[in-house]
């Protein structure tokens, strides 16, 4: 049966009345949606709950759009180096692979593994009109490596089909390239560090190489460094004869890169180490995750901010609403319910604030396409200039495990921010407040 408390704030039916809400909720709602005609304290009151609302939305709405930009770039950047890089590598304990068809046979029994390719890797130095520069030398079967890597969707001129065993053929990155000043068809020197022992000396080995391709990944680490040559042209050139340098594997999911790295070492029967792409690129990749972890903390102090603007809103409304309060207590209303009433009252300028942020966050962030390129016009610049990054437009992925962890803790927050002004209007004495009325 309803209290005095509850028929003299919500709607009662005699005895068997019911209520339709819970008068700590009505109280509370009534509170947050102060009447614009009310004094000028209260319309201070609900200025202030205002601010707070869209302080927390800003806040929750710019977390969202930093979070799947930084996502987008890091798939960007793990999609441009899982291009040119393996998903998981076999490689020879002292560099060279002699059983390379055994060794990529039982890899293929691994479930996860759908294409493999042997590949011969050293170093080198290319030459050319007196301009020379180091360089990463990888003999490929172009057929196979087309399995293992994206370099057909980077090629800027030739293809890399156009590399065949005996007629040395080289493929560019186009930094390099460049550096050397080079172009199609031109012919490089190519020197490798093992020499030719004479009777007089040791003479470097040398030989021509046309250029046959140039790529571009778009990694600068790779575009400036990495040539690629047939399989047999490198064996022939750095004297491996059938020997390899490992083999390269495509999984069907590159995530379960690291567990396969494991299991394979089960699968495959030789001297060789199995390495996955994120032992590689460990350091980048983690460099990536801990700036978005610092990202995510520095924007939710914007969040806790805002949060704690309710803690003055909630103060003020507590010392406006003593004399309502202590009628209350008098009609038979708990400290529990008082707290109740004002925790509600913050609660709802923390869960409006945050549906607004989620909703202006999430749709930014899946329009960021659509919005940069419009602010670039209107403004006349450009925020990724095509000369200087290699991303020229804003990469976004919405993920939306990030919303949910963005919405939890900032309620958390928000409700954080509730208590102590709460605590405090249960704790008002009836008779104290109602001295000088």
């Amino acid at each position: 049966m309803p209290t005095p408390a509850q028929c003299a704030l919500a709607p009662c039916a005699g005895v068997s009345g019911f209520v339709l809400m819970s008068y700590e909720f009505l109280v509370g709602l009534r509170y947050t949606r102060s009447k614009r005609q009310a004094q000028g304290r209260n319309r201070f009151i609900s200025f202030i709950s205002m601010v707070s609302m869209l302080g927390i939305a800003l806040g929750v709405a710019a977390l969202i759009v930093v979070l799947s930009v930084m996502n987008g770039f890091q798939k960007e950047l793990r999609t441009r180096i899982l291009g040119v890089a393996s998903h998981v590598q076999v490689s020879g304990f002292d560099g060279e692979l002699s059983n390379w068809q055994r060794v990529a046979d039982d890899a293929a029994k691994h479930p996860q593994v759908r294409f493999a390719a042997p590949f011969v890797q050293a170093q080198g130095m290319l030459s050319y009109d007196q301009t020379v520069r180091g360089t990463l030398i990888r003999g490929v079967v172009p057929d196979a490596e087309d399995k293992v890597a994206d370099f057909a969707q980077h090629m800027r001129f030739g293809r890399l089909g156009d590399l065949r065993a005996g007629e040395f053929g080289i493929v560019l990155g186009a930094d390099l390239a460049r550096a050397l000043r080079v172009s199609m068809n031109d012919k490089v020197t190519l020197i490798a560090p093992q020499g030719l022992v004479t009777p007089a000396a040791i003479l470097p080995r040398l030989k021509q190489f046309r250029v046959v391709g140039i790529f571009e990944v778009g990694m600068y680490e790779y575009d400036s460094s990495l040539a690629l040559v047939h399989l047999n042209d490198a064996q022939t050139l750095y004297r491996m004869e059938d020997r390899v340098s490992g083999v390269r594997l495509k999984l069907d999911d590159l995530f379960e890169a690291p567990r396969v790295a494991r299991e394979l070492t089960a699968f495959v029967d030789a001297d060789a180490v199995v390495s996955d792409w994120t032992r590689s690129h460990a350091n980048f990749f983690r460099a990536v995750q801990i700036e978005k972890n610092v990202m995510f903390i520095i924007l939710l102090l914007i969040v806790a901010v805002a949060a704690f603007n309710i803690v003055s809103t909630l103060v003020m409304a507590v010392q406006d609403k003593q004399a309502d309060i202590a009628i209350l207590r008098t009609l038979g209303a708990s400290p529990g319910s008082i707290m109740g009433i004002f925790v509600i009252q913050g609660a709802l300028i923390g869960f409006i604030g945050l549906a607004l942020g989620v909703l202006g966050g999430v749709s930014l962030a899946l329009n960021i396409d659509v919005v940069v390129p419009a602010i670039e016009r209107a403004l006349g610049i450009q925020f990724l200039a095509k000369d200087v990054y290699y991303i020229s437009d804003l990469p976004s992925e919405l993920q939306w495990a990030d919303v949910i962890t963005i919405t939890s803790v900032s309620f958390v927050l928000t409700l954080v921010a509730t208590l102590y002004p709460s605590w405090r209007a249960s704790r008002l004495n009836p008779a104290e407040a109602l001295r000088y009325e």
